[in-house]
């Protein structure tokens, strides 16, 4: 740091991001660390639920889903059990990790900006907590049992390994999560100047159709999953919308 004007070097700023990166990553870690340690309540009651007839979503809906899943490779389970004990360590501490970034740039804001970028920083990881419960509670469910019951033809068996229920699972949870901060991006860039109210209203009925558009790429070729899943998906955009603070 410059004696003279009180400014931050680059090197500066550097060794503050890898110490904000070095923390993120170790909260990570430490985290999965206990999570790897409770396999069984982490599996039986969370990761393979929904595999299972007596999921809540299924007595809901309806729907017949009992996967049997199977395992082809002699490591595969110890490295599952290795990746959901990171994907779950990532969920749990994805607070402290916005935190570490809001201190990271806090100092860079103006006193005008740093309100309403402190609101934003506040409420993504409530909307990635949301994220994450749509995409296990509603989407992937409901992907899985339209694929389960998909076959090409009566002699050929839907046969579910153990990779590609977890990376299903992992996609769809995680990506939810990723989606549902677009309304605290919107905020940020609102603040900046770069988007605004109007702009955002008058693109709506764009944005409806782009949903629609994402809806049917990550759910399945059926209405119902396509309106499950553009359903939360308008919802942000609206909110998005709400939170605008340039008009």
């Amino acid at each position: 740091m410059s004696e003279e004007t009180g400014e931050m070097s680059f090197w500066d700023h550097l060794d503050v991001l890898r110490g904000t990166l070095f923390r993120s990553a170790l909260s990570v870690l430490l985290v999965s660390i206990v999570m790897f340690c409770f396999k069984n309540f982490l599996f039986e009651k969370i990761i393979l639920a929904p595999s299972r007839p007596d999921f809540f979503l299924y007595k809901i809906l309806g729907g017949n889903v009992s996967m049997q899943l199977i395992n082809t490779e002699v490591s595969a389970q110890f490295f599952v059990h290795l990746k959901v004990s990171f994907i779950c360590g990532f969920v749990i501490a994805f607070p402290y990790i916005i935190y570490e970034i809001w201190k990271f740039i806090a100092p860079a804001l103006y006193d005008n900006e740093m309100r309403s970028v402190r609101k934003a920083f506040l409420g993504s990881a409530l909307l990635f907590y949301a994220g994450v419960a749509t995409g296990f509670c509603l989407i992937f469910p409901v992907t899985l049992s339209f694929f389960q019951g998909y076959t090409v033809s009566d002699t050929i068996a839907n046969t579910v390994t153990l990779n590609s229920y977890i990376s299903m699972f992992s996609s769809m949870v995680i990506l939810f999560g990723i989606v549902f901060e677009f309304p605290v991006l919107i905020a940020i860039l609102s603040n900046m100047g770069i988007v605004t109210k109007d702009t955002l209203k008058k693109y709506r009925k764009y944005a409806f159709v782009g949903v629609l558009i994402v809806a049917a790429i990550i759910t399945p070729a059926d209405p119902f999953s396509m309106l499950i899943a553009a359903a939360p998906l308008y919802l942000l955009y609206e909110l998005s919308v709400f939170v605008c603070v340039r008009k």
